[in-house]
């Protein structure tokens, strides 16, 4: 006897036969996108790795500055801003929006930057190749950072971009600590592996714990949490970060809601640009900066229940339509219509984060071919200080 098969399922069949239907497999785009950022960054991320294995920890007590009021556990850096003022210099520093001061102290930001290269080189090598030996090496590191009474830094930014004579330190300088969130991603990467010391990384636990209450009670933590720009994102990027590693949903929470609240509906025009980055003097630069913290915060804060890549205002704002304003600009800044940075106008763009995490959500592989051209290691000082994702394996 004959078995009896429905004309639903013929015709199911056909148009599977016949391409009309595309039958789903088993990769996502998150494992496509996984597989071809590995394919263009393997033999750059060993380099890295093996450059990372030979450098010892230097953290904030290898270098000071008379012009710090913070002792030699604090983190101290000065506004990029300001300059000595030509009719009295020696008297309070003069500012001059978008113009970096080359003469300013820098040994506690590089050493900061070096720490999260350090890391994110480790925990990417580590997740190619699950060799034990980037473990032990990145411990060392955290160690001296976090648990080490002779070379810790202090869990506060309260001497962070000081502006000679006017602020031993201000708010705008917790935004220096945006390279600590690829560190933290690094933990999180490598947590789980036997040889990682548990002390160290309740140690580290403890510290983030310590900053984020910081974050959320000091003066200057405060006054960034509200601030009208992208310092405010960078602000809510590195506290859901940091809370991720410490198991705080609460500030995740508070995250999401300053995202859906605040940044989408006050930050974002209506097109999907930014007008408070364009009104300033780089607002090139500046646009690409908050649109990578924006997106870098849905990367970290999304969740099946919370998913910030796919919420929408209102008034039709979202972050698919941030990344779609900007993009065609970083694709061809020819076609950029508003004014020219100041400065490093020429130095942007690079592999931005926003490119890589868009194109791994929406699957949009123009997105990801642009990122795949663009320069993965920058050496100019102001781009490394401004691109706060470069080692994007380990947040995928």
């Amino acid at each position: 006897m004959k078995k009896y098969i429905s004309p639903i399922v013929w015709m199911v069949c056909w148009l599977l036969a016949s391409g009309c239907i595309v039958k789903k497999t088993n990769t996502s785009p998150v494992d496509n996108i996984l597989k071809d950022a590995t394919a263009v960054l393997q033999k750059q991320i060993m380099e890295e790795a093996d450059w990372a294995m030979q450098q010892e920890p230097i953290t904030v007590t290898g270098a000071s500055s008379p012009l710090s009021a913070g002792g030699k556990h604090d983190f101290f850096s000065q506004a990029d801003y300001f300059w000595p003022d030509p009719k009295n210099p020696n008297g309070p520093y003069i500012n001059r929006d978008g113009q970096s001061n080359p003469d300013n102290f820098q040994a506690h930001r590089k050493a900061m930057i070096r720490f999260s290269q350090v890391m994110g080189a480790l925990a990417s090598a580590y997740k190619i190749t699950g060799d034990k030996k980037y473990v032990v090496h990145a411990v060392k590191h955290l160690k001296a950072w976090f648990v080490d009474p002779e070379t810790f830094m202090n869990p506060d930014l309260e001497y962070a971009q000081a502006v000679i004579g006017v602020f031993k330190g201000r708010s705008y300088g917790i935004i220096d600590t945006i390279h600590f969130m690829e560190v933290v991603q690094a933990v999180i990467v490598m947590e789980k592996d036997t040889l990682f010391d548990k002390e160290v990384l309740a140690g580290t636990k403890k510290w983030f714990t310590q900053y984020i209450h910081w974050l959320n009670t000091s003066k200057n933590g405060l006054d960034e949490k509200n601030a009208k720009n992208n310092h405010s994102v960078c602000w809510a990027m590195q506290v859901a970060s940091f809370a991720r590693l410490c198991g705080n949903k609460a500030m995740l929470d508070t995250c999401s809601k300053l995202y859906k609240t605040v940044f989408l509906p006050n930050q974002m025009g209506v097109d999907g640009s930014f007008p408070l980055e364009l009104a300033r003097t780089k607002p090139y630069g500046y646009s690409i900066f908050n649109l990578d913290a924006m997106v870098t915060l849905c990367q970290i804060v999304s969740t099946p229940a919370d998913n910030l890549w796919v919420y929408e205002t209102a008034d039709g704002k979202s972050i698919k339509k941030g990344i779609s304003y900007l993009y065609p600009f970083v694709a061809d800044k020819s076609k950029w219509t508003a004014k020219q940075d100041v400065m490093y106008w020429n130095d942007w763009p690079v592999a931005q984060p926003f490119l890589i995490f868009g194109a791994n959500r929406f699957s949009v592989k123009e997105w990801f071919d642009t990122w795949k051209q663009l320069d993965h290691q920058p050496t100019i000082t102001e781009v490394i200080r401004n691109v706060p994702i470069r080692h994007p394996l380990i947040w995928l």
